[in-house]
């Protein structure tokens, strides 16, 4: 049976838009300079206050406390749905550069979730409703995060203009703090939105990524900018270049919206029948419409869940991709 909002939701009846969760502390100072409050609102291509009060909090945290010197620092409102009204992929991951006042808005995807027997907490393409940060769930989990190293791997080769070409990925790892601590056990970090579907498998022993048979796999590219991920960040072949080359070596935070205190407050609000806005808390309208109420899922409580589901997995043999013809 599919399981229903959980029963352990704590309703928290803060007012949130303003507040500074545990994870990020206010600093002196802090006044969002008047250039970037251009850049606040709730229209495509801005940021809502609550989102750049945290990110900036964390930035300015841990550049006092630790040795992060990048000019740059970046958020994400995955509240905000896939798709802007002009069609394209809606902009929900910030580039903000105040040194020389910069300020960019770019798309971004959110974890997709999982459907298990004994719970759905899946997400739509347009509209994230779930949220978890248990290993293995899929989804994102909101909260603070430092970029960490990259790793670059080979994932196979594809087709282009006629040419059988090597795909590789970089992979920029993010830390985790607070309820996020576990990034690293659930390999969460941010790379380009594109995988290789596979296909078959063909001869190419001089190919440095060749197996100890001296083949090679061979498939689709498949770009999914905008839509979601198994609970990555994932950006455009051009900003995710952009953002690796920014941070490599060079670390600096990013702040993601919402967190659990925030999607239980929302939750509850809706659920009482009370409009979240006159509350102080902040959604996505357009998102909470197509949602109806956001659930955050405690690892404590979805992690027995994922556990039991694999412990049904049968094993499987080990794949073996066909010879291409």
């Amino acid at each position: 049976m599919k399981r229903g909002p959980s029963p352990f939701r704590i309703v928290v009846t803060l007012v949130l838009t303003l507040a500074i969760p545990q994870t990020v502390h206010a600093t002196a100072g802090s006044e969002i300079p008047s250039w970037l409050q251009h850049h606040i609102g709730t229209s495509e291509g801005q940021i809502t206050e609550v989102v750049l009060q945290r990110a900036r909090a964390l930035y300015q945290e841990q550049t006092r406390l630790s040795d992060i010197r990048n000019p740059c620092y970046f958020a994400m409102d995955a509240t905000r749905p896939s798709t802007s009204s002009s069609g394209q992929p809606g902009q929900r991951f910030y580039i903000i550069c105040e040194g020389d006042e910069s300020f960019r808005a770019v798309s971004s995807g959110y974890g997709n979730g999982r459907d298990l027997p004994e719970a759905d907490f899946s997400n739509g393409r347009e509209c994230a409703q779930n949220f978890s940060n248990a290993e293995g769930s899929k989804l994102t989990a909101g909260g603070a995060y430092v970029t960490a190293e990259t790793r670059t791997s080979f994932k196979g080769y594809f087709s282009e203009e006629g040419e059988r070409v090597p795909f590789t990925r970089t992979f920029l790892l993010f830390d985790g703090m607070g309820e996020a601590d576990n990034a690293r056990e659930r390999e969460i970090g941010g790379h380009v939105a594109m995988f290789l579907r596979w296909q078959c498998r063909y001869s190419n022993p001089e190919s440095p990524y060749a197996d100890a048979e001296g083949y090679v796999p061979f498939g689709n590219l498949v770009n999914y900018t905008g839509g979601r991920s198994n609970g990555c960040t994932t950006w455009s072949e051009e900003v995710a270049e952009e953002i690796i080359a920014l941070v490599e070596e060079n670390p600096t935070t990013l702040y993601i919206y919402p967190e659990s205190a925030d999607i239980n407050a929302v939750a509850a609000a809706v659920e009482a029948g009370r409009d979240p806005t006159e509350e102080g808390l902040y959604w996505n309208a357009s998102c909470l419409g197509e949602i109806g109420a956001p659930q955050f899922w405690p690892r404590e409580e979805l992690q027995p869940i994922i556990d039991r589901w694999r412990q049904t997995l049968p094993d499987q043999p080990p794949l073996e991709l066909p010879i291409c013809r």
